[in-house]
């Protein structure tokens, strides 16, 4: 079983924060309230609230203030995946139906922009000038990222490099800013935002190569998707970059990324990367992106909080294995 307890610091605070998630202004639709409502309810392990909070008591900030800041990264987060889903044609989420499963595009865009403008007001609500410049900046990286994925996701010269650019828009850039939240809301504390930032883009890294991973190696009822979802889309993930590395000679890899779509050569493809080296090399990557991580916080004392900062990170690498 995935050990779950950095989250036992934080317990009572994140009953607040699902508080603010459930709150509705007067004027929202009851249909956007519904779906915000259903999509909440079927989060994940709050990941990004967590990460504001430990590192608010971590950095002694404001609680209130961190309440706040976390309910508004959940919020950003929720808003990418209604957007994310509708680009991908996904209809199972974690196991529950997305919005696009039963809306139309334009509702189910206009939902997630919704959740965008909710999160914005959320986040202004710490009052905090350059947490809200830094959730602004972070929602431009993530859609110039999304655009990114569209035109340079497909294999091509350094592909790695581009890879990890848009692993950083994607997933690490929020994960970076929920880390230095506390630090930013604690007010001048440039060292510890530097650390907690860097642990955060490490983190975020290392989440988003088991999440690569785990398109191969999971089964497709957790996945709630295909396995190798992304390589049948043509998509160059870590493990297919490190494979192909390897694999000079024509395959059914190269061909799947060379456009071929046809049933037998991408199961193919997807089997010769699940039964090759790729997938423990790509583990290997994400472990020593966590080991950085938790090097990032050697500069803060022993306490419960970085404790369990250390736990989160092993979780990221752990969670399916």
């Amino acid at each position: 079983m995935t050990d779950l307890s950095f989250l036992d610091p934080v317990e009572d605070d994140l009953r607040r924060v699902e508080a603010v998630l459930g709150e509705h202004p007067p004027e929202e639709h009851e249909a956007i309230g519904l779906a915000l409502d259903h999509l909440i309810e079927g989060g994940g392990k709050r990941l990004r609230p967590t990460l504001v909070l430990l590192s608010a008591h971590l950095c002694d900030a404001s609680i209130d203030q961190a309440i706040l800041a976390a309910a508004a990264a959940e919020m950003l987060h929720t808003a990418t995946l209604v957007h994310d889903d509708l680009i991908d044609g996904s209809l199972i989420r974690r196991g529950v139906e997305t919005l696009n499963a039963s809306w139309t595009p334009a509702a189910t865009i206009l939902t997630g922009d919704y959740a965008f403008a909710r999160a914005a007001y959320l986040v202004a609500q710490t009052e905090n000038m350059r947490l809200t410049q830094r959730f602004a900046e972070t929602l431009m990286v993530i859609c110039n990222g999304e655009i990114r994925q569209m035109f340079n996701g497909r294999y091509r010269a350094n592909a790695l490099m581009e890879y990890q650019r848009r692993i950083y828009a994607k997933t690490a850039s929020l994960i970076a800013l929920s880390a230095e939240a506390g630090a930013i809301l604690a007010g001048d504390r440039p060292a510890e935002e530097k650390a907690l930032r860097t642990y955060g883009e490490e983190i975020g890294t290392a989440f988003q190569i088991v999440d690569d991973v785990l398109d191969f190696v999971a089964d497709e009822e957790t996945l709630g998707k295909p396995v190798g979802s992304d390589l049948r889309q043509g998509l160059a993930t870590l493990p297919v970059l490190l494979y192909v590395e390897t694999d000079l000679g024509p395959s059914a890899v190269r061909h799947v990324l060379e456009g071929e779509r046809s049933s037998d050569v991408v199961e193919e493809a997807v089997q010769a990367i699940i039964t090759s080296p790729a997938i423990d090399e790509a583990l290997t990557m994400a472990r020593q992106h966590v080991d950085e991580a938790k090097t990032a916080l050697d500069g803060f004392p022993d306490s419960l909080h970085r404790t369990a900062l250390l736990g989160l990170a092993d979780f990221t690498v752990d969670r399916h294995f």
